[in-house]
């Protein structure tokens, strides 16, 4: 959530960012619980010290019949003022979750994501001299994906995926994980993109799939909760993640970071689960939207003066990633309206797809400043002895079911295989089709 002092400072600018991002904050009505709750808290520290001193004055000896009265009148009036200020607390805790993180300087200004900006364009949309199909077809037809008995065993949007096309998956995770521990590779990124970061190469992890509800509420990726899976009747109220940041990026809460260990780089591997709410019609066919799918996540953990150079890191390797796969994408920057409310920048990469003729989304890259951190209560300690919160990044490396898509239609061969991108091969024993 945001600095109240920053809201109290700039209430105007709130008010106006957030409408920008469609959140219809009322900050007035959040600056009157903020200014009944300051009033509330000096006037119970006052009785606070008052029982202090009254205790003192009988330290040692019984207390007078006045003092005793005396204590039970500052006993009360305490009670009924914690009371008063315990439900304004909650009111004004639940009005400041509502304001969104601020969007930064750059980011568009727009009321959908039809106004996202392309930036960038690498690479011709693949051409052929016959009809490419769509990877479900090639995928049905080389029996890769078999969605008609995962729908008996489990329900609609769930497949089999078998053969070759595990094996691909396999070589992916493979790729970006020797990718992105290679310092070499993130130094090199690092110079070509003029950014003033230390040259730390990033650590895999396994993280959780399960996360429980107030620390999803903290992330505030908990919303919204149709599109999520809940697991009923467990006593931590536990959720199934959406993606690996989730857990990732929560990782440190109620923790005091030296700046010695930063910048703390993660690539994470997860199932990941989603209601996909809805999407409807093509989107439904294949693997592109599915209720369970895996993905390689990237999360940083960064000081206020380098998170915005982490999340420009993060942009790079994602190009990186695709370029090595020479798979054609645009690069999108998405407006106010489609960055995300915990996001103060966002960051959308496309492949091309020959079978769909149009660019889809592979990648995102979410910049957070400090929103997160600040209700984690994930913090730095300062080499000069200073504390503040951290900044962290999230960005997905590879969606591995829409990266096999890509590689699927823009590598097919007349007759229904598919060439593996050079890069992987090693990765694949090898060969060069499949």
């Amino acid at each position: 959530m945001l600095d109240i002092q920053y809201i109290r400072e700039n209430a105007e600018a709130v008010a106006e960012k957030s409408k920008q991002k469609g959140y219809d904050v009322d900050v007035t009505q959040l600056l009157g619980f903020d200014d009944e709750r300051r009033q509330l808290l000096t006037q119970v520290e006052d009785l606070r010290r008052q029982r202090n001193e009254l205790s003192a004055q009988s330290k040692g000896q019984k207390p007078s019949e006045e003092q005793l009265e005396k204590g039970r009148e500052l006993k009360e009036a305490l009670a009924d003022l914690e009371h008063k200020l315990g439900a304004v607390e909650d009111e004004f805790v639940a009005l400041l979750k509502k304001v969104p993180n601020m969007p930064a300087d750059d980011v568009p200004v727009g009321e959908t994501e039809d106004e996202n900006q392309v930036v960038k364009t690498v690479g011709e949309p693949t051409k052929f001299d016959f009809e490419p199909k769509n990877h479900w077809e090639i995928g049905e037809a080389r029996d890769w994906i078999d969605k008609e008995r995962a729908a008996k065993v489990t329900g609609a949007r769930f497949a089999y995926i078998k053969g070759d096309l595990v094996q691909l998956q396999f070589a992916i995770i493979q790729f970006v994980l020797a990718t992105l521990t290679d310092q070499q590779v993130v130094e090199k990124l690092i110079k070509e993109n003029n950014l003033n970061l230390q040259p730390k190469a990033f650590t895999p992890i396994l993280p959780p799939v399960m996360i429980r509800e107030d620390t999803y509420d903290q992330m505030d990726r908990l919303e919204p909760r149709e599109d999520r899976y809940h697991i009923e009747g467990d006593d931590d109220q536990l959720w199934l993640i959406g993606s690996a940041e989730h857990t990732l990026g929560s990782m440190y809460a109620n923790e005091i970071l030296p700046e010695a260990d930063l910048p703390l780089r993660y690539v994470g591997y997860s199932t990941s689960f989603r209601q996909e709410a809805g999407t409807y019609g093509k989107d439904n066919e294949g693997i592109l939207r599915m209720h369970q799918f895996d993905k390689l996540e990237m999360e940083t953990f960064s000081t206020a003066e380098t998170g915005s150079d982490e999340h420009l890191l993060m942009i790079a390797i994602q190009e990186y990633l695709m370029q090595q796969l020479q798979i054609p994408y645009h690069v999108l920057m998405k407006c106010t309206a489609d960055i995300g409310k915990p996001n103060a920048r966002g960051v959308d990469i496309e492949a091309w797809l020959p079978g769909q003729d149009k660019y889809r989304e592979t990648h995102t890259a979410d910049f957070m400043t400090d929103y997160q951190a600040r209700r984690l209560k994930t913090r730095v300690k300062k080499d000069d002895g200073s504390v503040a919160l951290i900044h962290t990044n999230d960005a997905t490396a590879f969606a591995l079911g829409r990266a096999m898509i890509a590689i699927i239609e823009n590598f097919q061969t007349k007759d229904g295989k598919v060439v593996i991108p050079e890069v992987l091969r090693a990765y694949m024993g090898g060969r060069s089709e499949i």
